[in-house]
């Protein structure tokens, strides 16, 4: 079954070059639309499996339209499709529902695996954003640890996965903690299966998306309490 897709950018000539992009891939663009409220009536109307939604857009911007169709319940995953690798604009994508943030200059064919892997259920992130991400979260991460989907993670486990958010590789991670290569490759292998993802990317985003809710939790009560 073929995906089907919306997509929702300002720019002309990247909607049509990408949208013949899509289609030589054996993806379905039931529409291509440079306007957020267009785009958000169309979603509705269309019922497409994804929608690609550019960040920045004149009138309604890209986190607003996405605010907006995660109000009226629609399900289907939106991911972030942008020049943008600024850290608060990924935060935002992934606090307000999006099931992706893409970067416009990657590879035709890892967009195509990514949105089929979006398709599937999995939250993927350009991966080198992984570590953009974590220079924001980086202080403390007690919390993230703790509590939540961690729980289970012993505190060596828990320690691999802020490397691999920092987006260390294994042989790297080996040198830092003085381990093995093949005890981190089991160590990464418990981690994924202890937190029911498929691959070390979805590991990383959830732990910083994870930490990222606590903290402003954490920041809500801190108003409460002071004011």
């Amino acid at each position: 079954m073929n995906l089907k897709v919306l997509l929702i950018d300002d720019h002309r000539l990247f909607r049509e070059g990408l949208q013949s992009l899509l289609q030589r891939r054996n993806i379905e663009v039931l529409a291509a639309v440079g306007d957020g409220s267009e785009g958000m009536k169309l979603a509705r109307e269309l019922r497409p499996d994804i929608i690609l939604l550019d960040m920045r857009m004149p009138i309604i911007d890209g986190i607003s339209v996405l605010k907006q169709l995660k109000q009226r319940e629609l399900s289907m995953p939106i991911v972030i499709l942008t020049t943008s690798s600024n850290e608060q604009d990924l935060l935002d994508a992934l606090k307000y529902g999006a099931s992706g943030y893409l970067l416009k200059d990657m590879d035709p064919d890892a967009l195509v695996i990514a949105l089929r892997d979006i398709n599937s259920g999995k939250t993927v992130v350009a991966p080198h954003l992984t570590s953009v991400l974590v220079r924001f979260v980086q202080g403390d991460t007690n919390t993230t640890e703790e509590q939540g989907p961690f729980n289970n993670l012993t505190p060596r486990e828990r320690e691999i996965l802020k490397l691999i958010a920092d987006g260390q590789g294994n042989k790297l991670i080996a040198r830092n903690l003085g381990i093995s290569d093949g005890t981190v490759k089991l160590h990464v292998k418990a981690v994924l299966r202890k937190l029911e993802v498929h691959s070390r990317v979805e590991a990383a985003v959830m732990y910083i998306e994870h930490y990222y809710q606590s903290r402003i939790l954490s920041e809500d009560r801190g108003r409460s309490e002071g004011s």
